[in-house]
């Protein structure tokens, strides 16, 4: 398998509800049959109702809210805009979990969820540069 990720699908329970929060972000997306898909870089993110994500996937749908496991990450070029992204995220009805600080390994970044609880981790991270086009460059960690 070659590593590369082309979608995350996010399973929603109010589709025009989660279609207008991430448009409030400044997202812009096309809905065709019920589903919503957003070029983010390289990558699709789509939005497609819960229950039926669920089915498609042979899987139980679960309770919307609850912790997944999974932390999408939006990392940006400055402290000042971390602020700016988590404060445009509560104002378009997401909730912010975390606000803003330096963690423990020396970036700043919070966590805000959507309207369907999913995470994502805003961050300015110095050791990871964003190249021109948004998109990041893992650098060699060195033998772990």
């Amino acid at each position: 398998m070659e590593q590369r990720i082309t979608l995350i699908t996010l399973g929603v329970t109010g589709l025009a509800r989660s279609k207008a929060f991430y448009e409030a972000l400044g997202w812009r997306g096309q809905e065709v049959q019920e589903t919503v898909f957003f070029q983010a870089g390289g990558l699709g993110l789509v939005l497609w109702g819960r229950e039926k994500l669920a089915r498609d996937s042979g899987l139980a749908p679960g309770t919307p809210g609850g912790f997944g496991g999974i932390v999408l990450a939006h990392n940006v070029r400055s402290d000042a805009e971390v602020d700016e992204l988590l404060a445009a995220a509560d104002l378009a009805g997401g909730t912010v979990t975390k606000p803003a600080v330096f963690n423990e390994t020396g970036f700043y970044s919070g966590v805000f969820t959507d309207p369907d609880g999913h995470a994502w981790e805003v961050a300015h991270n110095p050791g990871l540069p964003l190249a021109e086009d948004g998109t990041v460059t893992l650098p060699d960690f060195g033998a772990a």
